[in-house]
């Protein structure tokens, strides 16, 4: 996983995050995009000396890549909406911490039938057993783990 920010994109940029995203040569078939004029000739360019197909979804049309704009959706419900960024550091702090702490760790999710995508060991259920809270993201969301008898 690999995700940047910037104030300023430029098409320089665009193209060193690619190189980044993919390293030792781990790079996908495609690259869906939309049609934001950053991209240029110049990222065309490098996808194909990659080998990697770009697949332009048409304009104005964000169902063309549902995955992506439901992750986008739960992440700003879940965690943006309720913190103030205070700075670059921060933000990258806040998603790292949120994505590897919870969202693939603790949050279910409905398409994989209420489990998470790293798959946790679930202990049998004990009478009368303690379970513990974990604040996760500066407290906004919590892990609840099963203390040993």
């Amino acid at each position: 996983m690999h995700f940047a920010m910037t104030s300023t994109p430029t098409m320089s940029w665009v193209i060193q995050q690619l190189r980044e995203a993919m390293p030792f040569g781990l790079q996908p078939r495609y690259m869906f995009r939309d049609n934001d004029g950053i991209y240029g000739t110049e990222v065309k360019a490098f996808l194909d000396h990659c080998g990697i197909e770009e697949v332009r979804i048409a304009y104005r049309s964000p169902w063309q890549t549902p995955y992506i704009e439901r992750f986008i959706g739960t992440l700003r419900r879940e965690l943006l909406d309720h913190v103030i960024i205070l700075n670059q550091k921060y933000l990258k702090h806040l998603l790292t911490e949120y994505i590897d702490d919870y969202y693939h760790v603790a949050r279910p999710h409905q398409g994989l039938d209420g489990e998470t995508p790293i798959p946790q060991s679930k202990p049998e259920p004990i009478t009368g057993a303690k379970i513990i809270s974990i604040p996760v993201v500066g407290g906004l969301h919590h892990r609840y783990e099963r203390l040993a008898a």
